[in-house]
Order: C-alpha cells, then sequence, then structure tokens
C-alpha cells in the first residue's frame, strides 16, 4: 500500500480547517449577536422551573398538619400530583408556543405569496 505524501505547497487538512474559521470580507455583517434561545423561552422555563421546587414543597408543608392531620401520605400524594399538574402545564404551554411559531410561519409565508401574485 502506498500513502500519499504532502507537498510543502498543499495545504493539510489541518490548514484547511483553520482557513473555515478565519472571518472573510462581509463576516461581521453577517455575524449575529442575538441569543440562540429568546427571553420569553427562558423566561417560561425559569418560571416552571420555580414553580415545581416550590408548589410540590409548599403544598406538602401547608397541608399535612391543617388539612390531613399530620398524614403525611396524604400530604406526599397531594405534592406529587401537583408536580405533575406542573409539568403537564410546562407542556401544555411549550405546545402552545410551538403551534404559533407554526401559524407565525405559515402567514408570512402566505403573504410572500400574496405578493408575488400581485407584482
Amino acid at each position: 500500500m502506498t500513502s500519499r505524501r504532502i507537498i510543502s505547497s498543499e495545504k493539510t487538512i489541518l490548514d484547511k480547517d483553520d482557513d473555515d474559521f478565519q472571518p472573510g470580507p462581509g463576516a461581521a455583517e453577517r455575524s449575529s449577536t442575538a441569543p440562540a434561545v429568546p427571553l420569553d423561552v427562558i423566561l417560561k422555563l425559569l418560571a416552571f422551573t420555580f414553580a415545581m421546587v416550590v408548589i410540590p414543597i409548599g403544598s406538602y408543608f401547608l397541608t399535612v398538619n391543617t388539612i390531613f392531620g399530620g398524614n403525611s401520605t396524604y400530604a406526599g400524594a397531594l405534592a406529587a400530583i401537583l408536580a405533575n399538574v406542573v409539568l403537564v402545564g410546562y407542556v401544555v404551554v411549550a405546545m402552545n408556543e410551538d403551534q404559533s411559531d407554526q401559524l407565525e410561519a405559515e402567514k408570512k409565508k402566505q403573504q410572500k405569496e400574496r405578493q408575488g401574485k400581485a407584482e
């Protein structure tokens, strides 16, 4: 088996990879400093994370002695149910957000088609 020699004038694979990362002309115009995840998505995640911690634990300690008379089994069951309610709420909000994004994309597409027909 023979191997290919790299001539000094040729670029190696490593040199070619380095060229991919060099900014070319107009690279500053294409650069985006916008965050990868929108702020409203981060805020929703933080809110549901806070709710996932506070609601079940809070409900346990509020109900164990007041409503259930010291029965920690029922208070724990209620806490587990409320944790699932928070989780299902997060899934529903995420699905609605995803559907609204799809509807906006469809509206933009329809508007572009109308503009194309008008011209």
